[in-house]
């Protein structure tokens, strides 16, 4: 990649169009992502692109709109967590057909204080990658919002215990992901995560018991358990 003091929309799509390969493009698509606006360029290289272009959101809103998938990672990733309102992140998310443009919105969203707010509206809706949008937030929360409470954590546990029956592949999984994230967040938060994974592992509904039974398998592990103090061993 060459550099460039000054970018724009139509520099960096002609550097990810030279950066791009069918072999990644395929890579793709093997993952669940689609893959009929994507050039084939790895996050690897997407990443240390969006330092070398720096914090934008006037860029950012640019490259979303140009539809192309690595351009709106790009967006995402030059998108300081305090320029990203709630509404552009609800516009944004009604756009995504795929997890990882999911995961990495939430990501940021994640970094904004108060956003935990987002997660039950997200949820609410009934398009996947939204509702997905919800779990994968908390889920990301649980790891960098270090000095939320555990009651934050704790009023999510109704939205995973009624969403943990939906079956489609990209919302389960979040759920269980958020699960998992609560669960080894603290010593204190892992016992409530423990036991709604025990309850969904013995639910009558085929998703809620694989989400607990997942979530379960981790939060029992002696991994987890020694880092959080609560092996007996330890």
């Amino acid at each position: 990649m060459t550099e460039h003091q000054d970018w724009t929309p139509e520099a960096i799509l002609s550097e990810l169009r030279s950066a791009g390969s069918e072999e990644n493009r395929a890579g793709l698509a093997r993952f669940g992502i689609d893959a009929s606006q994507a050039f084939g360029v790895p996050l690897s290289i997407l990443r240390p692109f969006a330092k070398r272009i720096g914090k934008s959101p006037e860029l950012a809103i640019a490259l979303w709109d140009t539809g192309f998938h690595e351009a709106r990672l790009l967006a995402i990733l030059i998108t300081p967590p305090k320029a990203l309102p709630p509404e552009r992140a609800m516009a944004w998310l009604s756009d995504i057909q795929s997890w990882d443009l999911c995961d990495q919105l939430t990501n940021v969203l994640a970094r904004q204080a108060g956003s935990d707010a987002l997660a039950p509206r997200f949820a609410a809706d009934d398009r996947e990658f939204v509702r997905r949008a919800g779990f994968a937030l908390i889920a990301w929360r649980a790891v960098h919002a270090k000095k939320a409470p555990d009651a934050e954590f704790l009023s999510h546990m109704e939205l995973i215990r009624i969403h943990a029956r939906d079956s489609r592949n990209f919302v389960w999984k979040a759920v269980h992901w958020a699960l998992r994230q609560i669960g080894k967040r603290s010593a204190s938060l892992h016992p409530p995560a423990l036991a709604l994974a025990f309850e969904l592992s013995e639910a009558d509904d085929k998703t809620a018991r694989k989400v607990g039974k997942a979530a379960l398998r981790e939060l029992t592990s002696e991994k987890v358990l020694t880092r959080l103090g609560l092996n007996q061993d330890g």
